[in-house]
């Protein structure tokens, strides 16, 4: 059976503690149409390092995982149709049928974490699902996050999602929650969920320091910094409401639940706007991939 292969670059780097930032496959794999899926990734890569760090995409290739995909392994990822979405459950069955896949937040912080990383920046993180109370329904990047001591730079949670949930979710495991520049807490496509947080940070120093006190502790959950989308680049709140009621309503008609409800929910909301919820999507992830880096120099020269 084989077991996570980390990269030579992204070895090297880690033990001379020079910052590294993991990224996740699943928004190469299922999150944008092709090509522009490579792009990005390629483009996430390359920005990374103009900054200073090392980049680590994370994914699966034939059942390995790989911790530091880049050339030619990023760019088949990002053209394989057949790869899967391999939540941290998935990994042992995805390398035992050999399967390629796109790393969900909660494989990508693990396999992150046993490769000595301590900064992830991703998109929207999973969360608590409308009807929880019923369905049970709830992402595995929450729990995962839990027992996982990274910082993860996102842009709140999918607007699609219980975002009141989610952060009551967040509080009972114990996963501090720090507003990037806000004490709002960001919904993805906008800056703002509605939502107050508590306690915020104005610099990446600031959010090493947390890191920094959350490890001296001996705490084992993630410090997930919510960084908003800015402002004049986020989706107009009004069209956003209305993109995510028509589509919640066509799932409706249709009897569309389970695992088929999210992107069944992002594609209506990206045909609904035109798509311009998939380039905010991608100068959301610019901006958390920004920030990350920063957070990593920070934390490197803390050491």
């Amino acid at each position: 059976m084989s077991l996570p292969v980390v990269s030579d670059e992204v070895r090297q780097a880690v033990a001379d503690g020079l910052p590294v930032v993991a990224l996740e496959s699943t928004i190469i794999t299922h999150g944008l149409p092709r090509p522009d899926n490579g792009e990005v990734a390629r483009a996430a890569e390359q920005q990374i390092r103009d900054a200073g760090a090392v980049p680590a995409t994370i994914g699966v290739i034939d059942g390995v995982a790989t911790v530091g995909l880049t050339g030619a392994r990023l760019d088949r990822l990002a053209a394989d149709p057949t790869a899967v979405k391999a939540s941290l459950r998935d990994l042992p069955l995805a390398a035992a049928k050999r399967r390629t896949a796109g790393t969900t937040v909660a494989a990508t912080s693990f396999l992150a974490h046993r490769a000595g990383i301590r900064v992830f920046a991703t998109g929207g993180l999973g969360g608590v699902h409308h009807g929880a109370a019923t369905n049970f329904d709830e992402s595995a990047d929450l729990v995962t996050l839990a027992a996982t001591p990274l910082a993860v730079v996102s842009s709140g949670v999918k607007s699609i999602l219980d975002v009141a949930a989610t952060l009551e979710r967040l509080e009972t495991l114990n996963i501090a929650v720090l507003g990037y520049r806000t004490l709002r807490f960001p919904g993805f496509y906008v800056a703002d969920s509605g939502h107050v947080i508590e306690y915020s940070a104005e610099s990446p120093e600031e959010v090493a320091a947390a890191v920094a006190a959350r490890d001296a502790l001996g705490l084992r959950a993630a410090v997930l910094v919510a960084n908003p989308v800015p402002v004049d680049e986020q989706l107009d709140p009004q069209l956003h409401d209305r993109a995510l009621a028509e589509a919640w309503e066509q799932a409706r008609q249709l009897g569309i639940g389970g695992h088929d409800i999210t992107p069944f929910l992002l594609d209506r909301i990206r045909s609904v706007t035109g798509g311009q919820s998939m380039a905010v999507n991608i100068a959301g992830y610019r901006n958390n991939i920004a920030l990350a880096a920063d957070v990593a120099a920070a934390l490197s020269r803390a050491g």
